[in-house]
Parts: C-alpha cells; structure tokens; sequence
C-alpha cells in the first residue's frame, strides 16, 4: 500500500500544567500509536492546537517528533493558513528531516474564492520539493474546497498527492473520486464517516479517535480497505457513542479526557479552549470502559 493509506493519527500536544508543552507525554503518546499499528503520524495538524503555538514550539515539536519516532512510521507535518506568504516562509524554514509530507489546511476567516484557494495551494506546491495534502475542513475555515477546485490542483501540481476531505458532503466526495487522478488519495477527515468514504474509494483517514483507540480505529480502518465492511462495522458501530462524547466540547479537548485516562498525557489545553467539563470526562471514561469490555 501508499504509505498514507490505512489510519494517520493527528497527535495532540500534550500540556503541562503551566502550559508549557509536556514533552514526556508526547513521547509517550508518539509510542502508543506506534504500538497501536497506525500507519503513519501527522504532527502540529489543528488537533495539536498549533493557533496557539509559538514558531519556536513548533519547531521543537516536529525535531522532538521526528526523534522519537525515529524513521518507525511515515510523518506529516501541518504547516498552513491565511496569510500564503507566511505559510511558504514556514515552510521554507522548516527542518523537514525525518518528515515525508506537509497536511495544509485552507485559509480561514479571508474566505477566498475558489481561484484564489486554487493560486494559495499552488504556491505552497512550487515552494517545496516535499509532498503536500490538502485539507478540506468548512466548518472551521467558513470556505469550502471544491470538488473542481481540488482536482484541479491535483492535475496542475505534481507534488500534491491527495487530499483530507473534512466537507462532510458525500456528493462532493463521488465528485473528487470521478474527476480526480487515479492516484491522487482522498483520505477522510472525520472519524464517523471513514468507513462509508472508504466504500466510494477514499484510502483511509486522519483521525482523532486514534490517539485514544489506535488498535482498535486502525484495525477497523484495515478490514474497510480490504473489503470486509461487515467486520469493520463492529468496530465502527463500538465506538459510535465515544466519537460523539470526544467531540461535544470540542477538540482535541474531549479527546485529551481520553488521553488522561489512559495515563499519556493530561486533559489541559491553551486558551481559549477549556478542559472538558467533569460530567463530559465521566461520560468519556465509561465508554472507555465499555468499549475495553
């Protein structure tokens, strides 16, 4: 397979209680995935709260990732936003040892028209000689990525090999599947819907519920891409109730509820984020337990 087909987790960053980034539980949660089988790791996506990272904890967070993981699995690193110029001038200084791909997300607030997204992406492709995935994700940049936008960046620029689809439209994704090159990768950007995209012909997911279920998430991910959708479906069905709960506060905050449970990291996020309420993390922990049964 592609090395990004199968699960990519989209790590969180694990914070101490002063803020500061808790590079312990980073590591041990870079080792849990691994352990868990996922296929590769996307670091400082917006599930690692990067809006709220400085360039200089950015950078010690892809070095320290890129260690850890010591060449075990594949890595992606997020590097976007609004300002195009910005983003190529991150990109030009980022140490991109150890990592195999850049995941950019649209531009946010600026609501660009599809032409200026188009020229955006295109820029950032001819500023690099690594990989680049799109990220298409509407409901937190307020603009969406065609399905016509995206396939034609996917003709147009050499260098960039898929895209993670976060639209929730499934007539966008039969679109981007019919119109797109046969090996551009559509890869799901939301964990409830992985299993239905991969029956259209996307090749896998970037997930969050991965952090908490890498074993079982990934292995679900597997029996999709090899056809057995009735197997998959237990596991898709287990952690139904899980997903929703992670996400009712927002993220990565319900998942960090998980995390702590789990003894990885704590449940702390930067502001203006909150951690979740108690009656959320009570409500996370028992269906940890549930689902373990």
């Amino acid at each position: 397979m592609n090395k990004f087909h199968g699960t990519g987790v989209a790590l969180v960053t694990p914070f101490n209680a002063d803020g500061s980034v808790d590079y312990d539980g980073l590591k041990k949660l870079i080792n849990y995935q691994i352990d868990g089988k996922v296929e590769y790791l996307v670091s400082l996506g917006t599930t690692g709260e990067t809006a709220t990272l400085n360039k200089d904890e950015k950078k010690k967070i892809w070095a320290f990732t890129a260690e850890i993981n010591n060449g075990r699995l594949p890595l992606i690193a997020g590097i976007g936003g609004n300002n195009t110029a910005e983003v190529i001038q991150e990109i030009k200084e980022f140490d991109a040892s150890g990592y195999d791909a850049i995941l950019s997300a649209s531009p946010y607030y600026n609501k660009p028209t599809q032409e200026g997204i188009y020229q955006h992406y295109k820029a950032i492709s001819e500023s690099t000689d690594l990989d680049v995935l799109l990220y298409n994700v509407p409901g937190r940049t307020a603009s969406n990525v065609s399905a016509e936008t995206t396939c034609r960046l996917a003709v147009d620029c050499k260098n960039i090999i898929g895209t993670k689809e976060a639209s929730g439209s499934f007539d966008q994704f039969n679109q981007i599947m019919r119109d797109k090159p046969a090996d551009f990768l559509l890869i799901s950007g939301d964990d409830p819907v992985a299993l239905p995209m991969i029956s259209l012909g996307a090749v896998g997911v970037i997930s969050v519920i991965g952090n908490a279920f890498p074993l079982l998430f990934s292995e679900m991910i597997r029996l999709s891409l090899k056809g057995d959708f009735k197997a998959a479906q237990l596991l898709h069905l287990k952690v139904i109730e899980f997903t929703r709960l992670v996400f009712e506060e927002g993220n990565p905050a319900g998942i960090k509820a998980a995390l702590k449970y789990f003894n990885i990291c704590s449940d702390q996020v930067r502001l203006p984020l909150v951690p979740p309420s108690g009656r959320l993390s009570q409500l996370i922990s028992t269906q940890i337990k549930q689902i373990s049964l």
